[in-house]
């Protein structure tokens, strides 16, 4: 509460600050007085301002704001110079000679470069540098907008930290870069993270009112204030209960922007859901579902607020109801999804039916089907489409081209491309004409998705319907057949391709040459570059890369390159990574590192280049160059590429170097790479028994499949497989793994997992472990099934416990002869159970019925002589 009224008075005093000139302060505006009916006057008073206090003008001044004495500086000739000299030292980094304090001359080389104007006026003899320098400016804007985004907001990141908030606007107008609206979005996003993330309340105080500043700086250049500005202030406010300073923003985003009015509303409602004041929460239920057409957009807005808290009480009530005819199409369609996620489908029908009595359209009608039933928990894609298909029978709408293309896109998006192409077949059936760029699309999720036997069904159905297919159809066509090995399909797939009177292009001869080289096969793979040219296919960057990435030997690396030089082919990125692959393969090490050293290579690739030379020396067994080359980048700042990372996991696992592995592991920031490099690491602990890394890494992978349960079942599984494939198998590491996973992570072992590790007790013949892991399986409500029997009957027999033996034995069921047989091998194996026991055992008993006819023959001839015996004495 002590932050909250603090940060409430300095915006109070800043405000009041703002206004110090005018000799009347007016009211504060009341940020959502007209969005509300005039009958809710308990809303209209929570969003009433009372007058600043002109007690809470000092806080402002106590708090003692840097930004406000760097603005006061900043005005004078003496602080821009200050401001120069900051700047160079931090462009010199920091270095001892030329710091501010060192006194040296160096920073009088650096003095003048902030006094250059953006674009000096040049004298008439020095036009061919004006337009070099003009050409440079229109060059850098045009980058900036396309692909220096992310840079950018990493440099104003850097300003931000290194000179405060009013500083780095300041450096910005020095360089005559003008300050717009993604710089301001950006240094208030830094203000709101470091506010949020700091504990000491008066550097959250200091942060927030930097933020308000550069809000009310906006408002004064008359910038728009969209939510990118004012939606992570809110959002902050929300997050802490701060009733009062939330409408206090409010009240100045309403003055600079009238139309954010019913965005506002989204985010009142979720304040008043944060804090739990239920009566206002009820109040503004009651304003949603009352029947008039004012303020449909903040209903809207309400109800979006409403759904996305999972508030399902005041939901339902809300939604039985509006009138769902008066909401806008987006709208409509979230209020579908919505439907879908709680399966309501009567509500869903009852909107339906009030729709397409005001003949809202089929379209509308059928894309909202499509987001309910794509939206209904735990349902099969088969069973989504079976309840589009159903639905749009019961309300009498025949799917369009349209719709089905949707359920295509959600089909391949959920690995269903099988049932994509089933619904190609209906659309042909419905005379629809359907896109290639549909068939694109299923193409590359075959590809995806490895069903790459799946292009031939595909290219049944251009041949059977007629379709015209381009170039890239043909391609992914070519380059599935590649990947089945089935270089005669393609090869046709490439004839044919010409019959249909489409020109070949070099990605299609890439492919195939591309599929015969990962094939080591280089005399197939040049044959395809003859027959390129003599189809008159010009090769392009992508075949020479091919072409040099798979030279064995250091000439045909220079005979390639200067056949690239020569067509005039430029060099692009994947050319300089061929030739840092195929140097390091052919063991030129010092020439797969000269290959960083062109001038041509542009600098934002250069990062890219260094790690593709670390992933090359790694894995040729130049580990020393590698991890050196790793230790240059990391002390120049650069980070490396993922790939990089992950070769460099990868071939440290012999060194085993775990703490320079987990080192690695940390600049792993994309998920998708993270998990990889990880899974990595825990085979390596796994096996070599560092038994608490490994607890803690299979911890942090079980957080981050927090919502996929069978991905984490399959990670602890692999684990365990580990501990049975290792020669000798370590059971006791594999038990006490166990017992942690359980302890520790919380998790109980599948199936799997116990399976793995019994079959490492057999190999190890440990028996007090073998009984220890049978017990497990009751533990963890696993009933056994006849492989567990067969799996524990054979660990007694290794084991020697051949009485246990024969008790499991009777337990297996016998009906299927390959259990049978089973058996029998495990006997053969361990004859010593054979030793010594009596008869009744299944063991026993096949050979006591072969031998039963000896044995009565011999029973005949005994009797036989004892009569002949008594003979004598009668």
């Amino acid at each position: 509460m002590s932050r909250a009224k603090g940060l409430s008075a300095l915006f109070r005093a800043a405000a009041a600050g703002r206004r110090a000139g005018d000799a009347h302060l007016p009211d504060l505006v009341n940020c959502l007085d007209a969005a509300v009916p005039s009958s809710s006057t308990s809303i209209k008073h929570s969003v009433n301002l009372p007058e600043p206090a002109k007690s809470c003008r000092k806080s402002l001044g106590d708090v003692g704001l840097s930004s406000q004495l760097l603005e006061s500086s900043l005005a004078s000739e003496d602080s821009s110079n200050q401001l120069k000299q900051q700047i160079s030292f931090i462009i010199c980094d920091n270095t001892s000679d030329g710091s501010p304090d060192s006194g040296g001359t160096s920073n009088d080389n650096y003095s003048g470069s902030l006094d250059i104007p953006w674009l000096e006026l040049m004298s008439n003899k020095n036009l061919l540098i004006k337009r070099k320098l003009v050409s440079r400016e229109r060059k850098q804007k045009w980058v900036f907008k396309m692909s220096q985004v992310p840079r950018f907001k990493q440099l104003i990141k850097l300003c931000g930290e290194k000179l405060g908030s009013e500083a780095t606007l300041q450096v910005f107008g020095k360089l005559g870069r003008k300050t717009g609206v993604k710089e301001y979005n950006s240094l208030i996003a830094m203000c709101v993270v470091m506010a949020r993330t700091t504990d000491d309340e008066d550097v959250a105080l200091v942060e927030m009112s930097k933020a308000y500043r550069i809000f009310e700086k906006m408002r004064e250049q008359g910038y728009q204030l969209d939510e990118g500005t004012y939606g992570p202030l809110l959002m902050y406010f929300i997050e802490r209960g701060m009733i009062e300073e939330f409408h206090f923003f409010c009240g100045s985003i309403k003055d600079g922007n009238p139309n954010s009015l019913p965005r506002l509303g989204y985010y009142e409602m979720l304040l008043w859901i944060s804090v739990d004041n239920e009566e206002m929460i009820q109040q503004l239920c009651d304003y949603i579902a009352a029947d008039d057409e004012e303020n449909i957009q903040l209903k809207e807005n309400y109800l979006l607020a409403l759904s996305e808290t999972q508030r399902t009480n005041d939901l339902l009530r809300v939604l039985e109801i509006i009138d769902i005819t008066k909401f806008s199409d987006l709208n409509t369609s979230n209020i579908f999804k919505l439907l879908g996620r709680l399966s309501l489908e009567s509500l869903a029908e009852k909107f339906l039916l009030a729709l397409k009595s005001i003949d809202s359209g089929s379209e509308k009608i059928l894309k909202l089907i499509f987001s309910y039933a794509s939206c209904i928990p735990n349902l099969a894609v088969e069973d989504v489409v079976l309840k589009f298909e159903s639905l749009c029978v019961k309300f009498e709408i025949r799917p369009s081209l349209e719709s089905y293309q949707e359920l295509i896109k959600y089909c391949c998006g959920s690995h269903k491309v099988q049932m994509a192409l089933d619904i190609v077949d209906q659309i042909c059936e419905d005379g629809l004409s359907l896109s290639i760029d549909t068939l694109n699309c299923i193409l590359n999720a075959s590809e995806e998705n490895y069903e790459y036997n799946l292009v031939w069904r595909i290219y049944s159905v251009i041949c059977h319907h007629n379709l015209k297919p381009n170039a890239e159809t043909f391609r992914s066509m070519i380059n599935l057949s590649v990947k089945m090995k089935d270089f005669d399909g393609a090869y046709a797939m490439l004839n044919d391709s010409k019959k249909m009177n489409i020109e070949p292009v070099a990605s299609m001869y890439n492919a195939i040459m591309a599929g015969y080289f990962r094939e080591k096969n280089i005399s197939a793979g040049l044959r395809v570059l003859k027959q390129m040219k003599l189809d008159g296919v010009k090769p392009d960057p992508q075949t020479y890369s091919y072409l040099i990435g798979f030279c064995d030997s250091e000439k045909d690396i220079i005979k390639y390159y200067k056949e690239l030089k020569c067509s005039g082919i430029p060099v692009t990125k994947h050319i300089f990574m061929s030739l840092v692959n195929a140097y390091a393969a052919c063991g030129q090490f010092e020439k797969a590192k000269q290959v960083l050293l062109d001038e041509r290579i542009p600098v934002k690739i250069l990062n890219e280049l260094k790690s593709v030379l670390i992933s090359a020396l790694a894995s040729n067994g130049q580990m020393a160059d590698a991890l050196d080359l790793y230790e240059k980048i990391k002390q120049a700042g650069g980070n490396l590429e993922p790939k990089a990372v992950i070769s460099l996991i990868e071939y440290l696992h012999s060194q085993g170097d775990l703490n320079l592995m987990l080192q690695l592991l940390e600049e792993l920031h994309d998920q998708g790479y993270w998990i990889d490099g990880c899974c990595r690491v825990v085979t390596f602990c796994v096996r070599k028994k560092h038994l608490s890394t490994a607890i803690d890494l299979l911890k942090q992978l079980k957080d981050k499949f927090y919502d996929d349960e069978l991905a984490a079942e399959v990670l602890f599984d692999e684990t365990f497989a580990i501990i049975a494939e290792e020669e000798p198998a370590d059971v006791q590491f594999g038990v006490d793994l166990l017992q942690a996973i359980k302890t520790n992570i919380g998790i109980s072992p599948s199936r799997k997992c116990l399976d793995f590790l019994l079959n490492a007790c057999v190999k190890a013949k440990d028996l007090q472990n073998s009984l220890l892991v049978w017990e497990e399986y009751k533990i963890a409500g696993l009933p056994y099934n006849v492989l567990n029997f067969l799996r524990m009957y054979q660990a007694l027999l290794a084991c020697g416990d051949h009485k246990s033996a024969e008790v499991m034995q009777t337990k297996i069921p016998k009906d299927d002869p390959d259990v049978r047989d089973i058996i029998k091998a495990f006997q053969v194996t361990y004859p010593h159970f054979l030793e010594g026991e009596k008869e009744g055992t299944y063991a026993k008993s096949a050979p006591a019925k072969a031998n039963k006819k000896p044995q009565v023959e011999e029973k005949k001839k005994n009797k036989k002589k004892k009569k002949k015996k008594k003979k004598p004495e009668k």
